[in-house]
């Protein structure tokens, strides 16, 4: 097979349990470069595996595949993988925090997945539904130790993790999926509190990076996932972050403020966004898709690579080896 098509800067979705004839057309669009995958995508580990192996076929080239797996109320795969608790949770048991995050990849990359959407580096700042307990603590020491672990855990199991949503969702109680949320905090509160665990991240070599759909007012007007202050000043000049920023989905309600599909994506672009999500409105994908330049940018492609799952075991042996066994025991036992 002729692989020439380089990772493109955009993260599309599908419909269904299987690839439709339509979506394979869009899937070699030179821009396109990831997939997401929702719970409507599965049915068990062997209908995955197989919509996996036929989304990376139909493209001539790389696809990366990706899917929101922190645990708790956001768990798109559940029949057939362990159930995992919210990442609140770590904090009555410490000693779980890396097990779950390898367990939680482990299971995902034999299954032909890349990488989930985690960890949550957001601290909990008591008004936040959206965000709640899938925060690993309101103590910005304690995420940040929890949230490290878990990341150890992924990484021990072959995957890169990706921090969200920077730079802190935590502090709104408005959820940006439904409206956009501002954040009236100047920016040294956000230093001294939020930036924290993305610091300590970055430090240790975190891959990836998930701007919030959240207008920090007293700082800029721009979303921070299209933001060149918040992406170019702060997430790559002053925390020295070099691996890749994506955006949140541009299907958001937090997103439609700075305009069409097109110009979100050419703004998001412009602000620094590696990688672009357009999730559940195919036809906004579609504009997306024929709207942004389609350029080589070797920057950005080494970046996405790094993103790419090293998967040790298939699920066959994955399910036979004494680790999983003894920490999907330990974690389906968890009263959460």
């Amino acid at each position: 097979m002729n692989s020439n098509l380089p990772i493109g800067p955009i993260m599309l979705d599908v419909a269904g349990l299987t690839l439709a004839p339509e979506e394979m057309e869009k899937l070699n669009h030179p821009n396109t470069g990831a997939v997401i995958l929702f719970s409507r995508n599965y049915q068990d580990p062997e209908q995955v595996n197989q919509l996996i192996n036929s989304l990376r076929a139909a493209r001539n080239g790389k696809l990366l595949i990706a899917v929101d797996q922190e645990g708790g109320r956001v768990q798109r795969f559940q029949q057939g993988y362990t159930r995992l608790p919210p990442a609140s949770h770590y904090a009555q048991v410490p000693e779980l925090a890396e097990s779950a995050g390898w367990l939680m990849a482990a299971e995902l990359l034999a299954d032909g997945v890349d990488f989930s959407f985690a960890p949550v580096l957001d601290i909990d700042c008591g008004v936040s539904e959206i965000i709640g307990n899938r925060s690993f603590s309101d103590d910005p020491v304690l995420a940040t130790r929890f949230s490290s672990q878990f990341r150890k855990g992924m990484n021990a199991a072959g995957m890169a993790a990706t921090g969200k949503h920077f730079p802190g969702h935590g502090a709104v109680a408005l959820d940006s999926h439904l409206t956009l949320p501002i954040d009236e905090r100047d920016l040294d509160s956000i230093r001294a509190k939020d930036l924290l665990p993305f610091k300590q991240l970055i430090e240790e070599g975190l891959e990836g990076i998930m701007p919030a759909h959240v207008v920090y007012s007293k700082i800029d007007s721009n979303p921070a996932g299209f933001s060149p202050f918040w992406i170019q000043e702060i997430l790559r000049k002053e925390l020295k972050f070099n691996g890749t920023v994506f955006s949140d989905d541009l299907s958001m309600e937090g997103a439609a403020s700075v305009g069409d599909f097109p110009e979100r994506a050419r703004l998001a672009q412009l602000a620094g966004c590696d990688m672009i999500l357009v999730c559940n409105n195919p036809v906004a994908a579609e504009q997306v898709l024929d709207a942004l330049p389609i350029n080589q940018n070797p920057v950005r492609e080494q970046r996405l690579n790094r993103m790419q799952g090293k998967p040790q075991m298939n699920r066959d042996q994955l399910v036979k080896s004494e680790k999983w066994q003894r920490l999907s025991s330990l974690i389906s036992n968890q009263d959460f």
